[in-house]
């Protein structure tokens, strides 16, 4: 997973200074995974803020750009990533879908909203990868309608191992705009959390489960 240090920071520090990350060490948070945790990430609150909205989307189209080169399509995620890949699109110029974490048990059932044609080449919008799990159902979808997926770009990975193993068995390349090591340092250097939070974020990274099951 590549990322750009700068922007790292940059968007690290946005997401701090309004609230986008929580911390509850005694009170964690439980995933849709199942996972507990004692961070999380909202990545929705940056659609609030104008020059962090436009920000991010400058720089995950670049990232488009810069790694993936020509395609056909930008699809976003739902829902944490629909606004994110139409911002995404809409810079890009470019036709999206967003597509659903199943199909739809009523009307025409789709899975995919949106036009998709057999052949496309598609770069997957999300707002941020935990365990991979639902981004990379998300990307079976677009394949299993013919489509050709090119990667995914995200604004935060929480940079876990089972995430990085889920992407690489499904050859999806991941690439994103901020992870967790950069996150968890800029929160140091701005009195964000404190030295027994570092630990617990730090055990916490290293293996999930068994923190959670403490």
């Amino acid at each position: 997973m590549k990322i750009n240090e700068e922007v790292a920071k940059s968007v690290s520090e946005s997401l701090l200074q309004i609230k986008a990350i929580k911390l509850n060490i005694a009170n964690p948070f439980t995933w849709a995974s199942g996972l507990k945790s004692p961070i999380y990430c909202d990545n929705r609150i940056t659609l609030s803020y104008p020059k962090i909205r436009n920000y991010i989307r400058q720089q995950l189209s670049e990232l488009i750009n810069n790694e993936f080169g020509t395609i056909d399509l930008i699809a976003g995620v739902a829902t944490g990533a629909i606004a994110q890949g139409v911002l995404v699109a809409q810079e890009l110029g470019l036709p999206f879908v967003y597509v659903r974490s199943s199909q739809k048990d009523h009307g025409l059932s789709n899975q995919i909203e949106g036009v998709v044609e057999s052949g496309q080449s598609v770069v997957v919008v999300e707002d941020l990868v935990s365990t991979g799990k639902s981004s990379l159902e998300a990307v079976q979808a677009l394949r299993d309608a013919g489509c050709t997926v090119k990667g995914m770009v995200a604004i935060f990975t929480y940079d876990l191992d089972i995430a990085k193993k889920n992407f690489e068995d499904a050859k999806c390349p991941l690439i994103t705009l901020a992870n967790y090591d950069t996150l968890i340092k800029k929160a140091v250097e701005s009195n964000y959390i404190s030295d027994n939070d570092i630990h617990s974020l730090i055990k916490w990274r290293e293996n999930p489960k068994k923190w959670g099951a403490k």
